[in-house]
């Protein structure tokens, strides 16, 4: 390669880059929105029991990147495709450096309330509701604010906590644990799984709200599946693989649907962005989870 050459090739590896990057921060985590869905039956499933779940994982509102009104376009489609339940799977502030301002957290439930399904709503917390609230981080105590906000609209807030439910009078259980880093300088722990499965009796199946996906491994079978969010995918995802998780596990739990020693895990690439706005190859979604 003549000189003219190697500048013309290093020319076009630049501006390839940085079309890459415009659109990793202006289209993708911005303008689109997919619908993710999976069907299974999950172990210990109660035969008959046909259940519709929608996922809403990590918004992470802020401006720009994810204002109220995106978030209100979002409401709405998760209320157009026909859940049984809608499940909130935390981190809801965003703790990323660049944004212009927060959205209040009586903001982002206020849109949230408007959210529909024949058996409810129902949410959980996640890191960034701890590490973005100044007065739980001094505390070490809950519940954050965005906990309060969304029960003040009367979204149930499951921390730690199970809870029976019935569709077309079969029983299943809905359990949730809240973050297992929720004190930034530390990274303590306020998730208890033994608490909240204690809470469970019966034979029905449970299915389990979990923010982060490290906590699956220390699932026990009793629990049919596991739901969570937190990773976005890496936020870069090429090929199948993401070169960056927040995860002690890298890529093992990384995004998707995980299946270790018959146990099930799901795990939304989420809707926000944290740490830097970007994304690439792993697009904000929406998931719809069809089960039995």
């Amino acid at each position: 390669m003549n000189r003219r050459g190697f500048f013309r090739f290093l020319g076009g590896l630049i501006a390839s880059g940085v079309a890459l990057t415009a659109y990793g921060v202006g289209v993708e985590p911005r303008l689109r929105l997919s619908i993710t869905r999976y069907a299974l039956t999950p172990p210990r499933w109660t035969p008959g029991l046909k259940l519709r779940l929608v996922l809403l994982a990590d918004p992470h509102l802020t401006h720009p990147m994810m204002p109220l009104a995106r978030w209100r376009q979002i409401i709405s489609r998760a209320n157009a495709l026909d859940g049984d339940m809608i499940l909130l799977l935390g981190d809801y502030l965003s703790g990323h450096r660049f944004r212009r301002h927060k959205v209040a957290m009586a903001d982002m439930a206020r849109e949230a309330a408007v959210l529909a399904a024949p058996l409810g709503v129902r949410a959980i917390i996640g890191n960034h509701d701890w590490w973005e609230d100044d007065r739980a981080q001094a505390s070490g105590q809950g519940p954050t604010e965005a906990q309060t906000a969304l029960e003040s609209v009367g979204i149930p807030v499951l921390v730690n906590r199970a809870e029976l439910m019935r569709k077309d009078g079969l029983p299943f259980w809905l359990a949730g644990t809240d973050s297992m880093v929720a004190i930034r300088r530390t990274f303590a722990s306020r998730a208890d799984l033994a608490g909240t499965l204690a809470q469970v009796s019966g034979e029905a199946p449970v299915i389990l709200m979990a923010h982060e996906p490290d906590q699956f491994v220390e699932v026990p079978e009793r629990v049919s599946l596991t739901l969570s969010g937190h990773t976005h995918g890496g936020q870069i995802r090429l090929f199948g693989w993401s070169p960056v998780t927040p995860s002690s596990f890298g890529n093992r739990f990384a995004y998707g649907h995980v299946v270790e020693d018959g146990r099930h895990l799901i795990v939304s690439g989420g809707l926000g962005c944290s740490m830097l706005p970007l994304r690439i190859g792993v697009p904000p979604e929406i998931v719809v989870l069809d089960l039995g």
